[in-house]
């Protein structure tokens, strides 16, 4: 049995929006490790419609105060999809977090995680495009383009490479799925409901990165 302590940090898909059973990924994959046989808490840091550049001045301290000296703890990144976004509003009309700025940002926030213990990184998902673009903010429209995320999942697997912390391209495997199409198109276009997460979770529990924290 393993006990471990594990911090999810992310944005909405992490959250898990639009999961009429408010699992989302992350409580369906720390579920099945129970059933495993192992010890394992969850904590979901994940923060509706962040990027990057606003998970990196939260996610430090957040973690420290979860994940403690003494105990075997690991924090899994899924950022990434909101940094692809087209926004236009007031304040802005192009990418949320251009892909250079992105990468550095993930980067550094990949690098510095290793002081909590194994890291690992699962890349944004795809999105129905007809059912673009999201406007729920007032003054606020959000564009999701699957090329634009597919190229985004490309440069972090291979920052990722770089760093040597094991990514999930979960991208690619999704936008060939017709059940996560139907996911999307029962919600709205961007979040899966269960049915979408229960898919996203197979994924990451057969995933050979995550067996790894479980291995020994």
């Amino acid at each position: 049995m393993v006990q471990i302590r594990i911090a999810f940090i992310g944005d909405s898909i992490t959250h898990g929006t639009g999961d009429e059973t408010l699992l989302g990924w992350p409580m369906r994959v720390g579920q099945a490790e129970v059933a495993r046989g192992h010890d394992v808490t969850v904590y979901n840091l994940g923060i509706r419609a962040d990027t990057s550049a606003l998970i990196a001045p939260r996610w430090e301290a957040e973690c420290s105060a979860r994940l403690k000296p003494g105990y075997t703890c690991a924090t899994v990144f899924a950022v990434g999809i909101n940094d692809s976004a087209h926004e236009k509003s007031e304040a802005m009309d192009g990418q949320r977090v251009p892909l250079d700025r992105s990468l550095d940002l993930i980067g550094t926030m990949l690098t510095k995680a290793r002081e909590f213990g194994p890291v690992l990184s699962i890349g944004p998902t795809p999105v129905v495009e007809a059912m673009m673009p999201l406007d729920r903010l007032p003054g606020v429209i959000y564009d999701f383009r699957n090329d634009d995320i597919a190229a985004y999942s490309a440069a972090y697997a291979d920052m990722a490479a770089g760093l040597g912390v094991p990514y999930l391209d979960v991208f690619a495997p999704l936008r060939a799925d017709p059940a996560w199409a139907a996911a999307l198109r029962a919600s709205d276009g961007l979040h899966p409901t269960a049915a979408g997460y229960e898919i996203m979770a197979s994924h990451i529990e057969n995933w050979s990165g995550w067996r790894g924290l479980f291995a020994g």
